[in-house]
């Protein structure tokens, strides 16, 4: 990155140009992306890379969620298990289940925290749009 160029500057602002503030944002979601590489490496050494990448979603399973699906019913099949097994393992009704899958309710956080421990992921693998 060349240096930037501070347009102005106050006690509590810097102004700087839109074409240098798009690049201080670049920069920082490198090395956003450079920090969740390393700890994913990191876990992977610790877990073994096998353990770890059977969590990882294929290309397809992607693109189910970005294309809308239920991510609670991405990882139920992922986890090749039925909508009445996984809300039994939750202690979440199958129907409650059903309805957070196709979207008519949207989970409570109770029964969020409990399919994520059931599916074993993080609540947020669980959230719409995350």
């Amino acid at each position: 990155m060349n240096a930037v160029k501070i347009l102005s500057e106050t006690q509590d602002t810097v102004t700087v140009s839109r074409g240098d503030w798009g690049e201080l944002l670049r920069e920082l979601e490198d090395a956003q992306d450079r920090a969740a590489v390393a700890e994913r490496r990191k876990s992977e050494a610790k877990t073994g890379k096998q353990v770890a990448r059977r969590d990882y979603l294929t290309a397809q399973e992607a693109r189910r969620l970005l294309d809308g699906e239920s991510p609670v019913k991405v990882w139920r099949r992922k986890r090749a298990r039925s909508q009445r097994e996984l809300a039994a393992a939750a202690g979440v009704s199958a129907g409650y289940l059903a309805e957070i899958e196709t979207g008519r309710k949207p989970g409570s956080a109770s029964a969020l925290a409990k399919l994520a421990k059931a599916l074993h992921v993080q609540i947020e693998d669980l959230l719409s749009g995350s």
